[in-house]
């Protein structure tokens, strides 16, 4: 497979997982999972949004190509070329990172956080608000990997389970993460799972009644999602750029 990692975002009040993406560490892989996040947020949603993320290189320009919006920069005293308009980010929109310090062992030294948008402030604030701890912390996703690693064996360090195609632990982990969210109550959400805490259940499900449930997708609504989704996924800065028409004949 060579060297894939599983990207995760997670609905930390609800514990919900909105995207359990296997690929490589690449500005695509982030842009694409970051669209699942604002196509489950919704266009309202995503204008007070809290993003807890590493330090991972593509996330901030990730985060402006799928929430940014246009900013038209002015000249400088009245003259001089027009500069180029650019992405910013969306009012009400904060991004908080945590950085891992390690020497050349990959030891931990420190951890560092600071706030990629908005103040940071107004981030740790939002951050207790939602009872979700009292600094800038990814410490959620990183217990969420350590479950996915105790219940998958094709994840376990060491092992003779691993995956040797790609598409076996991707259909493998998305069985997973359907049972984590529907089947799997929580201890920390008063033994609800996280479709109860966001009102998609009324109760737990037996293992029996997800794989009975009746799913029927139109073919209409499917095409529906694959535009909603190419629309995320182009930014605010090319969705202004006018296309090129064919000539006619």
């Amino acid at each position: 497979m060579g060297r894939w990692w599983v990207h995760v975002a997670l609905a930390l009040t609800s514990r919900f997982v909105i995207d359990l993406r296997v690929g490589p560490r690449t500005l695509e892989t982030a842009v694409a999972m970051l669209a699942s996040v604002a196509m489950a947020c919704g266009k309202a949603g995503a204008r007070e949004l809290l993003l807890l993320m590493d330090n991972h290189l593509p996330y901030p320009q990730a985060v402006l190509q799928v929430f940014g919006v246009v900013r038209h920069r002015r000249r400088k005293r009245g003259h001089g070329r027009y500069k180029h308009a650019d992405l910013k980010p969306p009012p009400g929109l904060w991004a908080g990172v945590v950085h891992k310090v390690r020497d050349a062992t990959g030891n931990l030294l420190r951890v560092r956080t600071k706030a990629l948008f908005g103040r940071k402030r107004d981030i740790v604030g939002r951050i207790r608000q939602l009872g979700i701890g009292q600094q800038i912390n990814t410490a959620h996703v990183e217990r969420f990997n350590g479950t996915m690693r105790g219940q998958q064996a094709r994840l376990t360090r060491r092992t003779r389970s691993g995956s040797r195609r790609g598409w076996r632990l991707i259909w493998s982990l998305a069985l997973w993460r359907d049972l984590y969210n529907w089947v799997r109550p929580h201890r920390t959400l008063g033994g609800r799972t996280p479709a109860m805490a966001l009102r998609l259940a009324d109760e737990v499900w037996s293992v029996a009644r997800y794989v009975e449930h009746p799913v029927h997708v139109s073919d209409l609504q499917r095409a529906l999602w694959a535009e909603e989704q190419q629309s995320w996924l182009t930014s605010a800065l090319d969705a202004q750029k006018p296309r090129k028409l064919l000539p006619a004949s």
